[in-house]
């Protein structure tokens, strides 16, 4: 079941994306029976009440697009319970213990990666699992699931679309970050399954003064390691403008060398006036299936979603699916990992067993300041991946 924008200021204005760092969780069967024949508890968890203003729209949505989520399943009753983690830890373990307590069979969320490592903590022992909405695959495992998009499955993507394109020597530019970090990670892991090699990594210190000290560096590595693909981890809110620019500049040209990134290059939308993203590869979800969330979305509430609030109704489908096949063990990590996967609003996902997710993408490119899909993104899932 298939279930003109100055690189500068740009660049100032970006804001480093954090990943909380903690341990992997040792992949167990965990998760409760359940009577599929009755309503089934699930539990929101959403970042409501926190000092960021920015969680308040966030909680909205997703807590909007599950119940958009449940009005669409055939068949199946899910009791919906939202509790508020206010964006931290220590309340989102609170309120995870509080839903299992009041009965909830699986949690779904909460947002943040540190959040989401302490409520699957508090409630491993009740052997209930959790769907994060957490990109942070350092959370990932035992009865913890990430269902936001991870660098490893974009990485994945790209690399083995770049390496049946003849692309076979690559430099991987990063911050000197944590999410650098993470990133050129999710590249060189990526790298090893295909039939291409890492032939020189530049890292640089995150500020305007870091990325123009790297041109050089990166310009060396290229010429030394005879490469012909540039791989970036920066994004559109950070370096990524101004090194878009300088390194076309200091002669590494679209014509002498592929640019792939690891974020997407479509959003912000002036993102696409700039010269130096022309030509570059990314990987993005299934705009058509995208558009088609935001319109429904929009119909119900009067107003476009959050970019992450799909990412809750991707938990109810997957929970819905499984709830519907008749199973008692539908929420268990055997069940939540089958290797089918579901059809979410964004296009076909899978959990994996080791918490982490893989979902269906499709590589494109930009010309003439429009994105052209150069492969679609899969309808279904065939072997170990694709």
């Amino acid at each position: 079941m298939i279930t003109r924008l100055n690189p500068a200021s740009r660049f100032l204005k970006g804001v480093a994306l954090a990943l909380a760092l903690t341990g992997l969780a040792a992949c167990v069967e965990t998760g409760p029976t359940i009577s599929t024949s009755d309503p089934v508890p699930v539990a929101l968890l959403v970042p409501s009440g926190s000092s960021d203003s920015g969680d308040a729209v966030i909680a909205q949505s997703l807590e909007n697009a599950a119940k958009l989520a449940i009005a669409d399943l055939q068949g199946v009753k899910i009791d919906l319970r939202v509790y508020s983690t206010a964006g931290n830890a220590a309340t989102a373990q609170a309120a995870a213990i509080t839903a299992v307590n009041e009965g909830a069979k699986i949690i779904l969320g909460p947002l943040h990666g540190e959040a989401a490592n302490a409520a699957g903590k508090a409630v491993a022992s009740s052997n209930v699992n959790v769907l994060s909405f957490s990109n942070n695959t350092t959370i990932a495992g035992g009865n913890v699931f990430v269902l936001g998009a991870t660098f490893q499955n974009t990485a994945n993507r790209l690399t083995r679309f770049a390496s049946a394109q003849g692309k076979a020597r690559v430099v991987v530019v990063h911050a000197n970050n944590v999410a650098g970090e993470v990133g050129k990670n999710a590249i060189n892991g990526a790298l090893a399954g295909v039939a291409a090699s890492n032939v020189g990594t530049v890292g640089y210190e995150f500020s305007q003064e870091g990325v123009i000290s790297a041109v050089s560096q990166v310009r060396s590595a290229v010429e030394q390691g005879q490469a012909d693909t540039i791989f970036l981890t920066s994004n559109t809110s950070g370096a990524l403008p101004l090194m878009s620019q300088l390194l076309p500049e200091a002669g590494l040209t679209a014509d002498k060398v592929q640019y792939v990134g690891l974020t997407r290059w479509d959003i912000p939308s002036q993102t696409l006036s700039l010269p130096g993203v022309q030509g570059g590869w990314f990987a993005r979800p299934d705009e058509a299936l995208t558009q088609q969330f935001q319109q429904r979305y929009a119909s119900a509430y009067g107003g476009l979603p959050h970019a992450l609030g799909g990412l809750a109704y991707d938990g109810i489908a997957a929970i819905g699916a499984l709830v519907k096949s008749g199973k008692t063990n539908a929420l268990t990590t055997s069940g939540l990992t089958q290797g089918a996967g579901f059809q979410g609003v964004n296009g076909i996902f899978r959990l994996r067993s080791d918490g982490t997710n893989e979902r269906g993408l499709a590589v494109v490119t930009i010309r003439d300041r429009q994105v052209v899909t150069l492969d679609p993104a899969p309808t279904s899932f065939s072997g170990a991946g694709f």
